[in-house]
């Protein structure tokens, strides 16, 4: 289908895509029971009203994977104050007061949050700076509270001593008193119970989660649990920590120990991979253990992290132009930067370390093991160190507290290691999780996560809907129901397409977006497509299936760019160009059936103002001529898989 499937905001916001329609669904979750993908169907046959008897969810759900409190210990030694009550206050609209004093608050509340202090010393370093009496027994504690509380060099230097001693990078080992039974039980308490008490079903849903910090010798794999549960399962086993193993293996051992001692539910999901040294997404040998990949790993993989983290402030994670360069919109917001450790970045790493390489490595894979590891969906995030959910342009509190607004923080150093200094302006003011659930609450959630129904974006709330089938045709693009005819005749994002029936010649897509009304217009909807060639080898292409403003593709199919009507000087724009809403039905032209492949949708928008223009007119500076003054926000949402029938 083409331009003209345009169809007007007015009708759009009404539908069952729409970012606004708050519409209650008659099924959804009741007390543990789980409604599948294959329940989500037809409304009752005798209803005259179109929107009766549905039981699929109708509007995304907005929140955050990936935040950090002044329990984890890097985020309180570089200044943060907010605990996360606080944390949760926020993200449910509440206006609060940053660590330095300013007043803050969300353009709009998001539904859900995770806040995923550090497992590894959670709460120590408040108990640390505080002067704990029973850690003051301990010489090396007692000699960090001191230097930490005289301020300025002296703490800097005592803070990054703290964390690269729990990160594991110094090899000393860590002061038993931080990892004593009964004082991390009495942190994790609290942390459950405030978990809780900001939980409200059906209105803001707080998870509870920590992030497992493996970052040996600098190489970040980090994960994010997140819990289905409430506190009185989660209080049953500590947190997993890096004191015990830096294996991503022995993680799912415990998550799956965890599960049946307590009958609850868990999973993990890896992020910021582009940070990782090219040692995220391994195809040969486990990097944790020098030990070649086998098919337990890829089904573990496959079965403990369902999700991916592919966008946040550490730059954006769906690919480099190194490994895409025939992708016009591939060099995003990259930070193609080593960790914390010494090793500088090298090209052949990069491979390792980004989404789409990973989708089209696991399809290999998938032909070696019979299982494919990186099948996963993918979320945004924010890893804010501020406790602070903000990836709004207009309202970004940077990574942590020590470049929160303020004149010039742009050229603040954000990160200095061996071999690369990281400036504020590289920052991106990036991401948000959207989650297709049936209801607010831990359990849908939860539940819509682990089959992969959710999409990430760099921070606007744009609304995508992406279904996969055999029989879409051009007219359903045309429904303004178009989840209603996307279940009915094909699987949501996240799903497996269905073997072709008689006749099929090749998969049809139904994807439909539309503009965060807070933002710009829409550009383009393009569909991603990761396959296996006849010779075993990975490919890809980026295919424009629907756009704004009647352009006309050039001969390779590339439609031109759309313009920009950004005015640096006064942080504007018009939304003269672009279109509220891009709905249609494309049909993959370069199919073969006999050859794995996925399939994703890009939605980007027109350029808008970059969080480094609003900062320069707030505070009267001048930007330098390397900031970028525009962006062009976009969602990415998980993939739809083809799997050649036996």
């Amino acid at each position: 289908m083409k331009t003209e499937c345009l169809i007007a905001i007015a009708s759009v916001l009404a539908c069952a895509s729409g970012a606004h329609a708050q519409e209650a669904s008659n099924g959804g979750q009741v007390g543990e029971m789980t409604i599948s993908v294959d329940d989500m169907r037809d409304p009752a046959p005798d209803a005259f009203s179109p929107y009766a008897g549905r039981n699929f969810p109708t509007q995304p759900l907005w929140g955050d994977t990936h935040l950090h409190t002044a329990n984890s210990l890097d985020a309180r030694g570089f200044g943060v104050l907010l605990s996360p009550a606080e944390a949760y206050r926020f993200a449910r609209g509440e206006e609060v007061t940053t660590s330095h004093g300013l007043q803050v608050k969300l353009s709009r509340p998001l539904d859900w949050l995770v806040v995923s202090d550090h497992s590894d010393a959670m709460g120590a370093m408040n108990e640390i700076v505080d002067g704990n009496a029973t850690l003051m027994r301990d010489p090396t504690l007692r000699d960090w509270h001191e230097r930490l509380n005289e301020g300025g060099e002296v703490a800097l230097d005592a803070t990054m001593e703290v964390i690269e001693t729990f990160a594991g990078i110094t090899g000393e080992s860590l002061p038993s008193a931080t990892t004593d039974r009964r004082f991390v039980q009495s942190i994790w308490d609290d942390f459950t119970a405030t978990a809780d008490a900001f939980d409200d079903p059906g209105t803001f849903t707080a998870f509870i989660g920590y992030e497992w910090t493996s970052t040996e010798a600098g190489n970040n794999l980090h994960r994010n649990v997140i819990y289905r549960d409430d506190a009185i399962r989660a209080r049953q086993v500590l947190p997993f920590t890096t004191a015990e193993t830096f294996n991503p293996e022995d993680l799912w051992t415990w998550m799956e120990q965890y599960e049946e001692k307590t009958g609850g539910r868990v999973f993990a999901l890896a992020h910021n991979g582009n940070v990782s040294n090219g040692l995220m997404f391994p195809v040969e040998t486990n990097p944790a253990t020098g030990e070649p990949l086998t098919g337990d790993y890829a089904e573990r993989r496959a079965k403990w992290e369902p999700l991916y983290e592919i966008t946040q402030i550490k730059g954006d994670g769906e690919t480099h132009p190194v490994l895409s360069p025939n992708d016009e919109f591939a060099d995003y917001e990259t930070w193609d930067k080593s960790n914390l450790g010494p090793t500088p970045k090298e090209d052949w790493m990069l491979q390792y370390e980004y989404a789409r390489e990973a989708l089209k490595n696991g399809l290999k894979l998938e032909e070696k093991f019979a299982s494919n590891p990186y099948k996963f969906g993918v979320v945004g995030s924010t890893d804010s160190h501020t406790a602070l959910a903000t990836a709004q342009e207009d309202n970004f509190f940077g990574k942590h507290s020590g470049v929160e607004p303020e004149p010039g923080r742009w050229q603040h150093i954000v990160g200095e290691f061996d071999t690369t200094r990281i400036l504020g302006w590289e920052m991106a003011a990036s991401g948000y999780a959207a989650v297709w659930a049936e209801d607010n609450t831990r359990a849908a959630i939860f539940d819509a996560m682990e089959r992969k129904e959710v999409y990430g974006t760099t921070g606007s709330r744009i609304t995508v809907r992406l279904f996969g089938g055999w029989t879409f045709d051009d007219d359903d693009a045309r429904s303004r129901l178009p989840a209603q005819v996307g279940y009915d005749k094909g699987v949501p994002m996240g799903g497996d397409l269905p073997e072709a029936p008689e006749g099929a010649n090749a998969p049809s897509f139904l994807v439909a977006a539309l503009k965060d009304p807070y933002s710009g217009n829409l550009d383009r909807v393009q569909m991603v497509k990761g396959w296996v060639d006849a010779d075993g080898e990975t490919q890809e292409m980026v295919y424009d299936v629907a756009w704004s403003d009647g352009r006309t593709p050039d001969a390779a199919g590339k439609v031109p760019p759309v313009g920009n009507t950004v005015d640096a000087a006064t942080g504007t724009f018009t939304n003269s160009i672009g279109a509220p809403e891009l709905i249609t039905v494309w049909s993959d032209p370069d199919f073969d059936p006999t050859q794995r492949a996925f399939y994703y949708a890009r939605v980007l928008e027109i350029p808008t103002p970059r969080w480094t223009v609003y900062d320069a007119i707030r505070f009267g500076d001048d930007i330098p001529d390397d900031v970028p003054t525009s962006t062009q926000e976009r969602a990415y949402t998980s993939p739809i898989w083809y799997t050649p029938a036996e």
